[in-house]
């Protein structure tokens, strides 16, 4: 399932951060890494207070010896840089998802000025809107590369099964790491309900929790089902309902439950306000640190 991954790098400490991740799934699922560089316009001379790489020489180099000294040898890697300067960096890691066609890219959401928001703002925004390829976002606090540990998945699903094409890629990851699948489905509350279900609820609020109430009941069946197949199937498995905000609740349960990765499937619609506007991914990355698996849902047809 991952056998391509493609590892954007801008020169810094920081975003080597990404290594460890992009090496552990490279040497469990026997994928091939690409390191990526891409020459900025008019870049700064520094990024994140380390010298940034605007020579497609230098660039050239750097990607050459980390693979040389960061990469063991059995792991199948190779390196690109993009010569020609661009101005919009994050628009061209997009473009070289369909010349390198990866299953997988893996990123820090760091950057230049406030930088979490703008980076994945930018890049897994862009990836997700215009292409089918899952981003694993990582989200580190220090330079310091730590080790990627995958001992417990949370893998949040509504109740009405509109995202369950992320289970399978659930699976085949618990299957590879012997990792626990934690189940969740997150029934807002009255007081938490947004946009059109919000004015809805405020002009027939007794219906709006009856509604609500209902919808707890189908998640239950809903989860049920996947547990007992799970169970079937050997895998470590358990699951949650709760009521509340969606975002935070995402973010307490990944908290408690100590989980070392969170997998959301992303709408993909056709404008990328409108993707931003009412994903719950942005709200859930800007109030946690912990990994997150970005999954694009293809369109209906």
């Amino acid at each position: 399932m991952f056998k391509k991954i493609l590892l954007p790098l801008d020169g810094s400490h920081l975003a080597e951060t990404a290594l460890p991740a992009a090496l552990s799934l490279s040497e469990t699922l026997n994928a091939e890494i690409t390191l990526l560089h891409v020459i900025e316009q008019n870049a700064p001379e520094a990024v994140h207070n380390e010298p940034h790489l605007s020579r497609p020489d230098e660039a050239n180099a750097y990607l050459e010896n980390l693979v040389k000294q960061s990469l063991p040898a059995r792991i199948k890697a190779k390196w690109h840089v993009h010569n020609t300067g661009v101005k919009n960096v994050t628009a061209s890691i997009v473009e070289h998802t369909d010349e390198f066609k990866p299953d997988l890219i893996v990123m820090c959401a760091h950057g230049r000025g406030g930088i979490r928001e703008m980076l994945f703002g930018g890049i897994a925004q862009q990836v997700v809107t215009k292409g089918a390829t899952p981003v694993l976002l990582l989200q580190p606090m220090t330079s310091e590369r730590k080790p990627f540990k995958l001992r417990r998945i949370l893998l949040p699903l509504d109740s009405e099964s509109l995202h369950d094409n992320s289970l399978p890629m659930a699976k085949y990851l618990a299957k590879a790491y012997d990792a626990e699948l934690y189940l969740l489905c997150v029934i807002p509350t009255f007081g938490t309900l947004a946009g059109e279900e919000a004015a809805a609820s405020s002009v027939l609020p007794a219906t709006a929790n009856a509604l609500l109430d209902i919808k707890e009941e189908h998640a239950k069946e809903h989860l049920q089902e996947h547990l007992n197949e799970l169970i079937k199937e050997g895998f470590r498995t358990s699951a949650e309902i709760a009521r509340g905000d969606p975002a935070q609740t995402i973010v307490n349960v990944a908290e408690r439950s100590k989980a070392d990765l969170i997998m959301l499937s992303t709408h993909r619609r056709a404008g990328l306000s409108a993707f931003w506007e009412r994903s719950v991914a942005p709200n859930v990355v800007r109030r946690t640190r912990i990994p997150m698996l970005l999954i694009p849902l293809l369109p209906a047809v």
